[in-house]
């Protein structure tokens, strides 16, 4: 028998609107990734109620509870466990040139949190790797790449869970405590910690504290694709044995974006993953901008296979038509033509919605939210992905200039304004361009080798 959550939390997205009328109280939620609405009965209410209170769930709403789970409108709270099972997991950790000292040390860490099964797997660096005290150390004669060495890792297990953690990274103490109870749950297949930048000199470390790629937030997520969590990195995470062999672990022929394909397959074949931002591990930053660069060039260069694996999971722009229509009439110098069309977006989704008091707010609200949401991935798409043509655009169109530096600034300095890093907003802007640019250069290199460019092409809805 599985042990289902009994408590959750609502989504930061939770918005719930009440109206009294002749007939009775309309209850309606608005929430999740990516956001859906919810109307409500008598019992819908009642949980609605008492998770907003203490995040239980009443007798006989279990079945709601579930649905609210699946679209990101609620996440599963447990309780930390002090002292998991140990004796069914097994660690395994990559590594291709590692300094000996530093992967001791952090064997030496996890041991001293109760991880009796360490494997270690050398795959095929120049200098073979000294055996090291209180591990298993596997050598693979040729580099197979990170998918290749954890496959080699997990096949000497036979534990229950496989815990897949990078050379470089440096999980905090006992950050298994509230991965672990998860898997209480047998709809559970993997849970992601949250993979933190570790502070460093220089202004690469202090920009990654804010702006790794590896970091996706402090908000728990059901992972999925085209949600606000759609993947967890593989530099740490959990992973139920019966699935890793079920879908036959990572790919090999992946060099970058394994980690990505494997949880995609792995919620293609309808099991759960979740991510858990109370565990933290830390990761080193990049030593410099060159080799920021180059890891996010190898990012984007598997966006085409990925693509061309997971179709409409990894194009740069997937967006309602409206919002689509508005955003390309601001940009061509029509902004008040733009917001008539997210009226009359507007307007269409309350038609939709005639039967609920207060249609109006509701749609007003989903469709302002939706809007302002794709405005920030039309931004994301110019600066990223589609940089190169924007650039030759600019060369040449005055109003393209104009679009390219306000979709570059505008967003990153609102983000700067919230986070506040470390980093002073002048070299914040130029690095954030920096990434996106080396990303959207990954992906064209990756498109162009692939022949296909649908990693590049829009997707409307």
């Amino acid at each position: 028998m599985t042990a289902r959550p009994t408590h959750y939390r609502v989504d930061s997205s939770w918005w719930r609107h009440r109206t009294s009328t002749a007939d009775g109280t309309n209850d309606t939620v608005v929430a999740g990734s990516p956001l859906r609405l919810f109307r409500l009965g008598t019992a819908g209410s009642r949980l609605a109620d008492v998770l907003e209170s203490d995040g239980s769930v009443p007798s006989g709403t279990e079945s709601l509870a579930d649905r609210f789970e699946s679209a990101g409108a609620i996440h599963p709270v447990v309780e930390p466990d002090p002292a998991p099972s140990f004796d069914r997991i097994t660690v395994v950790i990559p590594t291709h040139g590692e300094r000996h000292g530093e992967l001791a040390t952090m064997v030496a860490e996890l041991r001293r949190q109760g991880f009796d099964e360490i494997v270690v797997v050398d795959d095929g660096a120049r200098f073979p790797l000294a055996p090291i005290d209180g591990a298993l150390l596997i050598r693979r004669d040729t580099s197979g790449g990170p998918a290749a060495a954890r496959n080699t890792g997990a096949s000497t297990s036979t534990r229950d869970v496989v815990l897949f953690l990078d050379a470089d990274t440096r999980p905090s103490t006992d950050f298994f405590s509230t991965i672990w109870p998860h898997f209480a749950d047998e709809r559970i297949a993997v849970v992601a910690p949250r993979v933190m930048s570790a502070p460093g000199p220089g202004i690469v470390a202090a920009y990654e504290v804010d702006s790794s790629p590896l970091d996706l937030g402090g908000e728990p997520a059901r992972v999925r694709p085209n949600t606000r969590v759609s993947y967890v990195p593989a530099a740490a995470l959990a992973v139920r044995r019966s699935v890793f062999d079920e879908i036959g672990g990572f790919d090999e022929t992946l060099r970058f974006g394994e980690d990505v394909d494997f949880i995609w397959r792995v919620v293609a074949n309808e099991r759960v993953v979740r991510y858990e931002p109370s565990s933290i591990v830390r990761h080193s930053p990049r030593s410099s901008i060159g080799a920021l660069a180059r890891q996010r060039f190898g990012y984007g260069s598997a966006a085409a296979r990925l693509e061309a694996r997971h179709p409409g999971s990894v194009r740069p722009l997937r967006i309602n038509r409206w919002s689509a229509i508005g955003w390309g009439l601001v940009a061509l110098g029509h902004p008040f033509v733009g917001l008539a069309v997210g009226a009359g977006s507007t307007a269409a989704l309350a038609d939709k919605m005639r039967s609920a008091p207060d249609r109006w707010m509701v749609a007003g609200r989903l469709a302002g939210l939706g809007n302002l949401h794709a405005g920030r991935l039309v931004a994301s798409a110019i600066t990223r992905t589609w940089w190169p043509i924007v650039v030759v655009l600019a060369l040449v169109s005055k109003r393209a200039r104009r679009v390219l530096a306000v979709s570059a600034v505008v967003p990153n300095i609102w983000r700067w304004t919230r986070r506040k890093p470390e980093v002073d907003p002048l070299r914040y802007v130029a690095l954030r361009v920096i990434d996106d640019a080396s990303y959207g250069a990954g992906v064209w290199s990756g498109a162009r080798r692939e022949g296909s460019w649908d990693a590049i092409t829009p997707r409307f809805d």
